[in-house]
């Protein structure tokens, strides 16, 4: 069945159209199994490895910015076909279902059916590179790449900080580092390695939270003097995935596992967080990347590093230690949700140590279903209390715009009313105890087609954007919301993002009332959902994201950064990682949506996008 409408002409079968959500689900499950075997490594592929980011753009290892949109328009004379399987686009599948063997992935496809797809094999077909070309240095990637084993090119040798004095650690919130763009635009951000390096602290042990991980890949990120230090990874991966993972970790002694229980159909193990202990202290860090090198590579992602929490003296009180915004309370609240014994000497050694520091909140969501007072203790209900209690009405609150920005999206029902302007709104929109709940615009950020396009990775990026046309389709009401992304300063504009942030700002961008970063993407089963006609907050994955208030750091409201790089160590601007104000789609923009062609014009490496 057709479907015309200022976003584009939709092609879907009937039974995606007419069939209930949860079938709609199981459909697109069983798709998806049989895809996979087509692509699966145990099997012949039927499609080639992506060879689609080398080439001359590469070759001077500048892949975005002007140098991009130049060879862009050199490939769209020969644009390439660029093939993906959608059952494996985006990032590795997850195991949910004993009968269907696969998840909804990143929490960003909720419990109505959509489907969040992991890094996939691609094939590409390229020109001959002219003889006189320089060559390129390529590391090879992991197998698990969806980009291929010739996609990467090696950061530069500067990419890793030498020091640390360039920081802001007045928030304490950092993006990543991004290959391929002048180290302007890079300084002040961190990755990885840098968060690993012994300039934070001499590591003892480590904690791995995640979705999705390439343990090969993880253990070298770690200085080579840590790299045989114990790591527990914390995942949420059933039968088949859980095997595989296991088989990752097998060759590394020091690598152990926990499973975090999902026991809600759909959900996910979606936070990501590091607890790094330390010879000098404790650490926390609470990001928005997964553990693969995609994500840290040419993606716009952020994250909170905690300062370095000493150790209590003995002999301290039960309460010791604690911070303005209760950070220990609901950190071992959060942890102790997982009833998982591989995390009780964790949830020891963060009782004895001091995280007074701490200036954040922290906002988690966990599986199940919560009544009464509970119904505070997580999702956006957790947010709508930390908002009543520690924020202020402004003047003209009802002109201070709600600014939601994902790279995902769920289903929300066949109107705004059903969750988006009912329950969430009236989180966001929270501004202390006044009754009053006025109605102010919301702007979501969500990149269009041409946004993806243009980007460092081309149409590539679009599989960590993964909003299903299944999905699209039956909410076309939400597209005129969305605005288009737009990295703060231009330098940045072109990494796609896998940040997730929600804030509330002054009719004129230059001030916001608070900034949340988070794992949660716009889904019911990130965020939880009201039932029984408001009584119970039900909630199917884990999440976790810190939240700044202003009056934590003595403040009013936060300034914004307008121009973040290079980054000064002493702004007091909050650094907001996208343009404000909001760009609205224009006419002619469409959501990006990953499962339906784009072949009128090639992207920044000369590929179309055609799923098969």
């Amino acid at each position: 069945m057709s479907q015309d409408s200022q976003h584009g002409k939709w092609t879907i079968s009937s039974s995606d159209d007419d069939e209930d959500e949860d079938k709609d689900l199981l459909t697109s499950r069983i798709k998806t199994s049989k895809a996979h075997q087509l692509c699966d490594s145990n099997h012949s592929p039927k499609v080639e490895p992506v060879k689609a980011a080398v080439g001359t753009k590469q070759e001077k290892e500048v892949v975005g910015g002007s140098e991009a949109q130049k060879s862009a328009a050199i490939n769209q004379i020969n644009p390439i076909k660029h093939e993906f399987s959608q059952s494996l686009s985006g990032k590795r599948k997850k195991e949910v279902s004993d009968d269907l063997g696969w998840a909804l992935s990143d929490s960003d496809d909720d419990d109505d059916g959509k489907v969040e797809k992991k890094h996939s094999s691609h094939s590409s077909r390229r020109t001959p590179q002219s003889s006189k070309s320089k060559k390129v240095k390529v590391k090879e990637d992991p197998p698990s790449s969806p980009h291929g084993r010739t996609y990467y090119i090696d950061e530069p040798d500067d990419c890793f900080e030498s020091n640390v004095s360039c920081l802001n650690d007045t928030y304490r919130f950092y993006l990543n580092k991004v290959t391929g763009l002048d180290s302007t635009y890079n300084r002040g951000a961190l990755h990885i390695r840098d968060v690993l390096s012994p300039l934070f602290g001499t590591l003892k042990e480590s904690v791995q939270f995640n979705y999705c991980f390439d343990i090969g890949w993880m253990l070298q990120q770690y200085p080579s003097e840590f790299r045989d230090r114990p790591v527990l990874i914390v995942h949420g991966d059933k039968r088949e995935a859980k095997a595989r993972l296991v088989q990752q970790a097998q060759p590394y002694p020091h690598v152990r596992l926990c499973q975090a229980k999902l026991d809600i159909a759909f959900g996910t193990h979606h936070t990501k967080m590091m607890l790094l202990w330390y010879e000098e202290g404790f650490r926390v860090i609470i990001l928005t990347s997964n553990l693969i090198r995609a994500d840290w590579y040419q993606k716009t992602q952020g994250m909170w590093m905690s300062p370095l929490f000493p150790r209590l003296p003995k002999g301290s009180s039960l309460g010791a230690g604690e911070s303005p915004t209760f950070f220990k309370r609901d950190l071992l609240e959060y942890l102790a949700s997982y009833c998982a014994p591989e995390l009780e000497e964790w949830i020891q050694q963060i009782k004895e140590h001091n995280l007074s520091e701490t200036r954040v909140y922290l906002v988690g969501s966990t599986p199940g279903r919560y009544v009464g007072s509970d119904m505070e203790r997580w999702g956006h209900l957790k947010l709508r209390k930390l908002l009543y209690d520690h924020t202020d009405p402004v003047p003209s609150e009802e002109r201070w715009p709600v600014i939601g920005q994902f790279s995902s999206i769920g289903s929300m029902g066949l109107d705004k009313t059903k969750w988006l302007a009912g329950e969430f709104q009236r989180t966001l929109t929270t501004l202390g105890k006044s009754s009053h709940r006025p109605d102010p615009p919301v702007h979501l950020v969500y990149p269009s087609v041409e946004d993806v396009r243009n980007s460092l990775e081309g149409y590539p990026a679009g599989g960590s954007l993964p909003y299903s046309i299944q999905t699209a389709q039956k909410q076309r009401w939400l597209h005129s919301y969305f605005h288009c992304w737009k990295a703060n300063t231009t330098g940045r504009t072109h990494a796609m993002p896998h940040i997730k942030t929600y804030m509330r700002a002054s009719p004129d961008f230059t001030q916001l009332a608070w900034f949340f970063v988070t794992s949660a993407n716009l889904s019911k089963a990130a965020w939880g959902a009201l039932e029984k006609n408001n009584t119970q907050l039900m909630i199917r994955s884990y999440e976790l994201g810190v939240l700044y208030l202003p009056s934590a750091f003595n403040m009013k409201t936060f300034p914004v950064q307008k121009n973040q790089f290079p980054v000064s160590s002493s702004s007091a601007g909050f650094p907001v990682p996208f343009d404000l104000p909001p760009t609205s789609y224009s006419a002619k923009d469409q959501p990006w949506i990953w499962n339906i062609p784009y072949s009128q014009a090639p992207d920044t490496h000369g590929n179309i996008w055609v799923p098969s």
